[in-house]
């Protein structure tokens, strides 16, 4: 069985596309599947909406994305386990691409990305910076990561010190187990954030997690791209036709 668990805060407006993606992706493998939805402290309809969409639902507050894949991870009944952010939309291809990497022995993995609507220019810069980073360096992103699940018992799961960073911190732990792979195969996740804030609030984030080396990103003050409080998208019809946030 492959499991795909969706961690989710208050994600009513995108989550019914990404469980619809998913759910038309694994009706093409030959393999039984869930969906595990974790709804962390939502204040609107997300937890219903993974239920209306067949679902499972667990609810947690936590406010701490590493935390909430945890639970979904120990919730999860599927030997193979595939992360996927409640506003990011997979294909048919990415998650055959993913169920055979595990297939034929690796321990996990991650896909390409790119994200969906009009981006600023830092943002598209960005974009075309990441993607070859991510694969030069053997990382996979945090709206798509995959593994097995005796390699995620072996790393001990996501680091839940971490508010930040916590799928390239998983990432270098499952490489020590095994062979790691990132797909050429590409999911598409909402870029709400690069329309919703600036290049300076978002490269400085960046650069400020860098100098403190690491230290920045085990604690929630100063992570308000993702923990603070939400920002319209200025584009809302972007992640109407696709779809996360922590």
């Amino acid at each position: 069985m492959i499991s795909f668990i969706i961690p989710a805060h208050d994600e009513e407006r995108l989550l019914a596309g990404t469980l619809a993606a998913i759910d038309a992706a694994a009706r093409r493998l030959a393999l039984p599947f869930e969906i595990v939805v974790v709804d962390d402290s939502s204040t609107d309809r997300t937890g219903a909406i993974a239920r209306e969409h067949g679902a499972r639902v667990i609810h947690v507050r936590h406010r701490q994305i590493a935390a909430t894949r945890n639970a979904g991870a120990r919730a999860a009944s599927g030997e193979m386990l595939t992360f996927v952010d409640a506003d990011t939309i997979v294909t048919d291809e990415v998650v055959r691409a993913a169920v055979r990497a595990m297939q034929e022995g690796a321990v996990g993995g991650g896909s390409a990305f790119r994200f969906d609507g009009r981006l600023p220019l830092y943002g598209r810069v960005l974009q075309a910076v990441a993607v070859p980073l991510y694969r030069a360096a053997g990382l996979a992103s945090g709206c798509f990561l995959f593994c097995t699940r005796q390699a995620f018992l072996a790393t001990g799961g996501f680091d839940e010190d971490m508010f930040g960073a916590e799928e390239a911190a998983m990432s270098r732990a499952l490489r020590r187990c095994g062979r790691f792979v990132v797909l050429r195969e590409a999911v598409t996740t909402s870029g709400r954030k690069l329309r919703a804030h600036s290049g300076r609030e978002v490269l400085g984030t960046m650069v400020r997690l860098a100098v403190s080396g690491g230290r920045s990103i085990r604690r929630r003050e100063g992570l308000d791209i993702w923990y603070g409080e939400r920002r319209p998208d200025p584009e809302p019809e972007a992640g109407s036709a696709c779809g996360s946030e922590r």
